[in-house]
């Protein structure tokens, strides 16, 4: 034993098993990080250089995962009912309120400096007195309005895809986040699959001790331990029986735990209530929701100016009061925009969100689920496993030469 230990021989086949669970740990770990790195081309486009999978296909990636699951676990309409309108306008009236002399001090000295400092403090008193009594009824008013049209105010589709698709970390992190485990698993097991592939290797080396040997088996560990990996995953889709194990995809057995994680990224990163209110006053329909907040805003200038409306209109002119209507619809916009700044709230809404839709999430079934981790994979699936093969190859012809000292040729 001493001397077998001691021959040269020895340690140099010892090596073929040792170096191919390298070749598919390291082939392995580079597929994956080349799915998401770099986030921006590096090199020289088009051929010339990389890009991570999922950043340089970002939009599309973004659609995918929107298709796979926001768009079957809840439509536009659910997810604002479960925000609950009638918590959001409390939230607007609670968040307004003790700020209203701020904000009508704000405009008027802004537009009409000369007319609102030259009113009496008991007239101005009774301007704010009449804007707080007026504003949690037409709070209410605006925001049932808004829920009643919010299939054609929200393109809840197209808000999702541009946020991931201008935000490639987010997009990087739901997928790293979701498949952690799956990821650590291809890394892992191309140390595994290799090191059998490495045994197979060494027997056929010993028996028939070619030049091609190495360079073959190096380029078959690089593709097959990254194909193995892959359809361990997803693969078989439905739960089997095999004696007393029962065998299903990794991803899939994990469905209620990823469930949560996707959820909770998607409502307190991307559903949040202030990114859903910009992208209402914001997003295509966006002309029509301010049109509407103008249009509920306008009685609470018509009645504040009631006590004096002869005297108001003379004062601002007959073009003014119009612009002084506007610019209090502007001045509500604004608010809207602004009073959901509130971390506390966005997370409490958010919470109400995620339960609805981890619960739905948790229900798709195996073919709806795989949908969400698997694109990931197979987009340009076919260069990581060819980069897989091609270093393993090269691995192969290193450990030819340099470890056997054969020629290449």
């Amino acid at each position: 034993m001493t001397s077998l230990l001691s021959t040269q021989e020895f340690w140099q086949y010892l090596s073929i098993p040792v170096i191919a669970a390298l070749i598919g740990w390291t082939t392995n770990w580079l597929a994956i990080k080349m799915t998401f790195y770099p986030l921006e081309f590096i090199g020289k486009p088009p051929l010339l250089g990389w890009q991570g999978i999922i950043p340089s296909k970002a939009r599309k990636m973004a659609a995918i995962s929107v298709d796979a699951t926001i768009s079957k676990i809840g439509t536009v309409r659910e997810i604002f009912q479960q925000i609950d309108p009638k918590v959001l306008a409390t939230h607007i009236v609670h968040s307004v309120e003790p700020r209203i002399e701020e904000y009508v001090d704000e405009m008027m000295l802004k537009e009409y400096p000369t007319f609102w400092e030259n009113l009496p403090a008991s007239a101005r008193k009774m301007v704010y007195d009449r804007v707080r009594k007026s504003t949690p009824q037409l709070v209410d008013n605006l925001v049932e309005d808004v829920s009643d049209n919010i299939e054609d105010l929200l393109d809840i589709k197209g808000m999702v895809i541009e946020r991931l698709a201008s935000d490639k970390e987010l997009l990087n992190r739901i997928f790293i986040e979701c498949g952690e485990v799956e990821f650590r698993f291809i890394i892992n097991s191309g140390l595994y699959f290799g090191f059998l592939f490495g045994l197979i290797q060494m027997s056929v080396w010993y028996v028939y001790p070619s030049w091609w040997v190495l360079p073959f088996f190096g380029l078959l560990v690089g593709w097959a331990t990254n194909w193995i990996a892959l359809n361990v995953i997803f693969r078989p889709l439905h739960a089997k029986k095999v004696g007393p194990f029962r065998i299903q995809g990794l991803f899939l057995k994990r469905q209620p735990a990823v469930a949560e994680s996707f959820c909770h990224i998607v409502t307190h990163e991307i559903l949040t209530v202030g990114n859903i209110i910009n992208a209402i006053l914001d997003g295509p329909k966006g002309d029509r929701a301010r049109n509407m907040v103008k249009k509920h805003i306008k009685p609470l200038v018509d009645e504040t100016a009631g006590m004096g409306k002869a005297l108001t209109q003379m004062a601002f002119g007959p073009t003014g009061f119009a612009t002084l209507k506007n610019k209090v619809g502007e001045k509500a916009i604004e608010i809207s925009q602004t009073s959901f700044n509130n971390p506390v709230f966005e997370k409490d809404r958010a919470q109400a969100v995620e339960s609805i839709m981890v619960e739905r999430m948790i229900a798709l079934s195996s073919e709806e689920f795989q949908d969400l981790l698997r694109p990931c994979f197979q987009e340009d699936e076919i260069k990581l496993i060819l980069v897989g093969a091609f270093l393993g190859f090269g691995a192969g012809v290193c450990q030819l030469v340099f470890v056997f000292g054969e020629s290449f040729l």
